[in-house]
């Protein structure tokens, strides 16, 4: 796995053996599923290695390993949660995935690698922020390519906690989203603090960007709406 190790090392990541080890066992799961489970079109060794599991580590410095809270939105094959998980193993981990065959992978695959304090949870962003057990309870909201940004700042800014962060992973060109989610940011109670390029073009081969949100006040109570409606009609 030499691109995932200098790639994490770019990002001041130095990975032990034992954390190569669990993402090689990853890489075995998630191939091994892919079979019978359509989780990924990215199967090729390599592209794994640095389109999934160095991409995900791109979130890693905006997390504290030691005691944060973090939940991933539409975690699909685990990214980017579990990638964070394996390289900050300190933190607590929520992953959200509303296709039940796909959260049987996440489970049975957080205990095939032995993580700790990793819960997976078969349900709607949309509900599940609606429940006292998760809303405003995370210190980062992860979602990576879910949807576009007003959507997911929907989905995402009533479950973390005020002092808390939003980070959606995008890529290519990405201004005129950003701008066009200016009014469902300060809705539901965020604020744009950056948009961060991250400087990982030659391995995961295209322009990615963190759009970092800091939550500052309250979500409204009505907010995220009913299933489907951040998406199909967005703020």
């Amino acid at each position: 796995m030499d691109r995932l190790i200098s790639g994490a090392q770019r990002l001041g990541i130095n990975l032990t053996s034992m954390q190569v080890e669990l993402f090689r066992q990853y890489y075995d799961e998630l191939v091994q599923w892919n079979r019978r489970l359509n989780l990924t079109s990215v199967v090729d060794y390599e592209d794994v290695q640095t389109r999934h599991f160095l991409d995900s580590l791109t979130v890693a410095s905006l997390i504290d390993d030691k005691s944060s809270r973090v939940i991933d939105i539409g975690s699909g094959a685990g990214f980017p949660g579990l990638p964070l998980k394996i390289a900050l193993p300190g933190m607590e981990l929520t992953l959200v995935e509303s296709v039940k065959k796909k959260a049987a992978f996440l489970d049975h695959l957080v205990g095939c690698l032995g993580l700790a304090d990793v819960v997976v949870v078969a349900e709607r962003a949309e509900t599940l922020a609606h429940d006292d057990r998760y809303r405003e309870r995370y210190d980062v909201a992860v979602a990576r390519g879910v949807a576009r940004l007003p959507t997911l700042a929907e989905l995402a800014l009533p479950l973390c906690a005020i002092g808390g962060r939003f980070v959606a992973m995008k890529k290519g060109d990405i201004g005129d989203e950003v701008a066009g989610a200016s009014k469902a940011v300060e809705v539901l109670g965020g604020r744009l603090r950056e948009v961060q390029v991250v400087g990982l073009a030659e391995f995961t081969g295209e322009a990615r960007s963190l759009v970092i949100i800091d939550k500052v006040s309250a979500t409204p109570d009505r907010y995220p709406r009913r299933a489907g409606m951040p998406r199909k009609r967005p703020l």
